[in-house]
């Protein structure tokens, strides 16, 4: 199974609240070295943590990360953006390209990049957050991206599987971090994910569903449309 423990961690989006957890969370378990990566890494108290910039949208900063973290076996895609607007109607094209820099492209090509790497040390991680908006369409150019960084994943494990790679995919609900001020209802808490999935990843898993939102609508998915959207009936003429 993969562990954590020994291992060499690069967490995107480290600043956050949901990457913050992950790094220390790392370290707790037997990592003897996280790369906490960001646009403007912020200084850290343990030295085992290495700060590093990363922009998940710029090849060149991609590569200088490779470069400078050669030794990764355990990568973390978990940088996100939200667009201004839930409405792919209402939102600017260029928010909506933005967006899937952010969620898509960014962590694929990563994914790509650290290829070679990860397949080269026995045991190797890759893990990449998604969300529910994976499958359920509430947030316009958003769950377009996570849906689309959901389907990349399930190619990726498929072609990382013979490199001796393992990849899990995490999917959950709103998690008590800024991103989702905005948002009412119940909220993770951030290390409540981030345990469950490194729990998952050292047990072998492929997948997360973090709460019970999450499998409720993946279940649901085998149904049809309108009973995941029931607002659809509004519109019946």
């Amino acid at each position: 199974m993969p562990s954590l423990d020994g291992a060499v961690v690069l967490v995107t989006g480290a600043n956050g609240g949901i990457g913050t957890h992950f790094v220390h969370d790392a370290l707790a378990r037997g990592a003897v070295k996280v790369y906490a990566t960001a646009r403007f890494p912020r200084a850290w108290d343990d030295d085992r943590i290495v700060p590093l910039t990363l922009d998940v949208t710029d090849r060149a900063s991609i590569d200088a990360a490779v470069a400078a973290a050669a030794d990764v076996t355990v990568l973390v895609n978990n940088a996100g953006a939200i667009p201004p607007s839930a409405s792919l109607l209402d939102v600017t094209e260029a928010d909506i390209r933005a967006n899937m820099e952010t969620n898509f492209f960014g962590p694929v090509f990563l994914a790509r990049a650290f290829a070679p790497v990860l397949a080269a040390k026995k045991g190797s991680v890759l893990i990449d957050v998604h969300s529910v908006a994976s499958w359920y369409a509430f947030g316009g150019a958003y769950s377009a991206s996570k849906a689309a960084l959901w389907s990349a994943t399930n190619s990726l494990r498929i072609e990382f599987a013979p490199m001796g790679v393992h990849v899990t995919g995490v999917h959950m609900g709103y998690v008590d971090t800024d991103m989702a001020a905005h948002a009412d209802g119940p909220k993770m808490l951030p290390t409540q994910l981030v345990t469950t999935v490194y729990d998952a990843v050292e047990a072998g898993e492929y997948e997360v569903l973090a709460d019970e939102l999450t499998k409720g609508v993946k279940a649901a998915l085998s149904g049809p449309v309108e009973a995941l959207y029931p607002d659809l009936h509004s519109t019946d003429a």
